[in-house]
């Protein structure tokens, strides 16, 4: 299929801003363009409430954001989210949109985690927090509102990354009733992918901004297939239910096409979703992609099914 023309728009305002390329960019530069263009989107999907809370990580203080639904009860279920950008950029205020939408959809809870970012905080920090937020909800739900027995998880790119790992890191508590991963980087041990190739440049996501982010994520000298890194490496039996999307014009296409099938065939079920005509980074477009609000329903519908 052709791009989406909503896609083609996105890509054209890129080029027509001629700001420089990400992988020209050091980290804090990289960072202020991203939380620009995310503070420019519009349209605030309706929540009963949002505040930011303090809870123990494993280096310190850890930061989460909470969202609660309209007229929510005192035990809703709750969905875990892990932001996208590479690990290196984004924060929970660059996806405090989508956020609100999956909080509205689902009417449940949504904590969304600012997990420490590289190159200050390189590889297993991420993980490391997404995981220690995740349970720490689980074992103290009570404190947000929230039934720590029923729990989701959600992220976008690296933050499907994230979603997947602390999905396999709770294989033996707490309980994840489904998992929703939005074209999730999976595999960083393999990366001669047909899509990165063919995907990999003209549509905002390049294999080379790719290699810029993992540059600064990953320390020299770590393994590529260690399983919190290329989470398509490990124990997939057992695990719980997942949505998986991906997007027809994105380098990682192959990956979260990869990673679904690799769960199905170790026995969990799964629901895949190629997105037509887009690229990466739609999902978080709310209020200007279609596809972005019609990933969010179909996630909602999944999740709830699955509490």
């Amino acid at each position: 299929m052709a791009l989406h023309p909503q896609a083609q728009i996105l890509i054209d305002l890129a080029e027509k801003s001629e700001l420089p390329a990400l992988e020209t960019l050091n980290p804090d530069e990289a960072r202020a363009i991203y939380d620009l263009r995310a503070a420019g989107l519009e349209a605030e999907p309706s929540v009963g409430e949002v505040y930011d809370k303090i809870i123990p990580g494993p280096a310190g203080d850890l930061s989460i954001r909470v969202y609660r639904p309209v007229d929510a009860g005192d035990a809703t279920p709750c969905m875990m989210f892990f932001h996208g950008g590479g690990w290196v950029i984004g924060t929970v205020d660059t996806h405090n949109l989508v956020c609100r939408a999956l909080t509205e959809a689902l009417d449940a809870t949504v904590v969304s985690v600012e997990y420490r970012l590289a190159p200050e905080h390189v590889f297993p920090a991420a993980p490391d927090d997404c995981t220690a937020a995740t349970k720490w909800v689980a074992e103290n739900g009570a404190e947000i509102g929230v039934d720590g027995s029923r729990l989701a998880v959600c992220g976008d790119s690296a933050g499907g990354n994230l979603a997947a790992i602390a999905t396999q890191d709770c294989a033996d508590g707490p309980k994840i009733s489904a998992q929703a991963l939005v074209y999730p980087a999976t595999d960083f041990s393999d990366q001669g992918r047909k899509s990165l190739v063919r995907n990999g440049e003209g549509y905002l996501l390049t294999a080379a901004s790719m290699a810029w982010f993992a540059g600064h994520y990953v320390p020299v000298g770590v393994d590529l297939g260690d399983v919190r890194l290329s989470p398509i490496n490990g124990e997939l039996s057992g695990l719980p239910p997942a949505i998986v999307f991906t997007a027809e014009y994105d380098p990682l296409l192959d990956e979260g096409k990869d990673y679904a099938d690799a769960l199905a065939a170790a026995g969990v079920e799964v629901e895949y979703h190629m997105i037509e005509g887009q690229i990466h980074t739609y999902f978080t477009q709310v209020g200007f992609m279609d596809a972005s609000l019609e990933t969010v329903a179909k996630i909602a519908e999944f999740v709830n099914a699955h509490w």
